[in-house]
């Protein structure tokens, strides 16, 4: 069954049985109701009636014979005493009966039974010293057509009320599962990869929401699937260009092409492109690693400050070898919780490159804050190329100066999984910020 139609049922079950209920109760409540107010004109009749028996002169008014002509309705006065009916104005036998059952069991009920019907009563003494009890009853069938007729006229209301109810139901039903439905089709669309015909859908509150996570999802999975195809694309390269040069020089040494020194170059070349493939490979596996859950990642408390020192230490000779002045202004210690081996080389990567790209000078700063540490690396060399700058951290990405591309990649992956993030811009030069949170 659809969501709509289950929506509906769902709504029109649930109105059904709180009107069911509703009107339950208050046709239970009617009756007392019809029993009360019956009560109160008895009542109100009693004393007219005792006001015409004890005021029987001419300018009194109606006599008490013409008030009950008037009033069509069961009159009983008897003596509890003396077990005599006074008057009446119902059957024999039931007045006898009523009168011998009064003080065991009628006394202060509401609803009096008798002959095979039941009547609605209201019973007083005449007067405190006199045990004449005056009894006026109403047949209880006239209350209960009155609770019928009334019945009727809720089950009339209920059914247009539900009515209304399932249509308005549907209405609302069908605007809420619009969307829904148009967000399936959409999610169709990226099931089958057609990121370039998603439409927005018209909707409002969480479904809104959810179109708008589901077209970011969209955006995000785009540019992941185009960033897988260009990584193979640049990884086959890559490892093409060096797999060609070694079975060049191995065929032409195998085939007495080249002999003596030029057999000797060949040997260095393909040693050479060895080891680039090596490097290239082993990258490609560190970065299938970082990015996956395989544990090659150790968290542990270490000094970011003193991992900066490090990484000046250790590309200090690169850089006097390449006439760069490298400089690095670090503050007191800073600890965070990560691995110190894989951040020292998230720090390698990029003071190298900055070594690689610069003119003369590479600086390196540690700005401290409250809750993290910012590792600033710039150089004054000709900067990053705009159109490289959105995916510079993508891997097989890399400037005319670059070695494999996964360097930045591998520089990325480390900082993020450490719980910090990475960015580059241009200034004088180009400049690298990483930052990283207190653990």
């Amino acid at each position: 069954m659809k969501l709509l139609y289950q929506l509906n049922a769902a709504f029109t079950a649930l109105i059904l049985v709180l009107m069911s209920i509703t009107a339950f109760f208050i046709y239970s409540l009617l009756m007392d109701m019809l029993i009360q107010d019956e009560q109160r004109q008895l009542e109100a009749r009693a004393d007219i009636l005792v006001d015409v028996i004890n005021d029987q002169t001419p300018s009194s008014g109606p006599t008490l014979s013409q008030l009950i002509q008037d009033r069509n309705y069961p009159i009983l006065l008897f003596d509890r005493s003396e077990d005599i009916v006074l008057f009446r104005t119902m059957p024999a036998s039931l007045a006898r009966e009523w009168m011998l059952r009064y003080d065991e069991e009628l006394v202060n009920q509401e609803v009096w039974g008798g002959l095979e019907e039941r009547y609605v009563v209201y019973d007083f003494p005449l007067s405190p010293q006199s045990d004449q009890v005056l009894v006026m009853a109403t047949p209880l069938n006239d209350l209960q057509a009155v609770q019928s007729v009334f019945a009727f006229r809720m089950i009339v209301v209920i059914f247009i009320g539900l009515v209304l109810a399932v249509l308005i139901s549907y209405f609302l039903t069908k605007r809420l599962v619009t969307p829904l439905s148009r967000l399936k089709l959409e999610l169709k669309k990226i099931e089958k990869r057609q990121f370039d015909q998603l439409e927005p859908v018209e909707a409002t509150g969480e479904i809104k929401e959810v179109d708008q996570s589901v077209r970011q999802m969209a955006n995000e999975l785009s540019r992941y699937i185009h960033s897988q195809k260009q990584f193979f694309q640049n990884a086959s390269h890559e490892l093409k260009t060096p797999l060609q040069s070694i079975q060049g020089y191995a065929e032409g040494i195998r085939d007495g092409v080249f002999e003596g020194e030029a057999a000797e170059k060949g040997y260095n070349v393909m040693v050479n492109e060895t080891e680039r493939l090596k490097k290239i490979v082993n990258e490609m596996i560190l970065l299938a690693k970082l990015d996956s859950s395989e544990d090659v990642y150790h968290p542990e408390q270490n000094d970011l400050i003193q991992l900066v020192t490090q990484a000046y230490d250790r590309l200090l000779p690169l850089a006097q070898e390449e006439g760069i002045e490298l400089k690095v202004e670090a503050n007191d210690s800073f600890y965070a919780n990560v691995d110190g081996e894989r951040v020292l080389q998230a720090f390698i990567n990029i003071i190298k490159n900055a070594i690689r790209h610069a003119n003369q000078h590479v600086k390196v700063e540690t700005i401290v804050r409250e809750k993290a540490v910012v590792v600033k690396v710039s150089d004054d060399g000709e900067g990053i190329p705009e159109e490289l700058l959105p995916q510079l951290f993508e891997r097989f990405i890399k400037g005319k100066e670059g070695e494999t591309g996964l360097g930045l990649a591998i520089s990325r992956a480390i900082v993020e999984r450490s719980g910090g993030s990475i960015q580059a811009y241009n200034e004088q030069g180009a400049v690298f910020e990483i930052e990283l949170p207190k653990g």
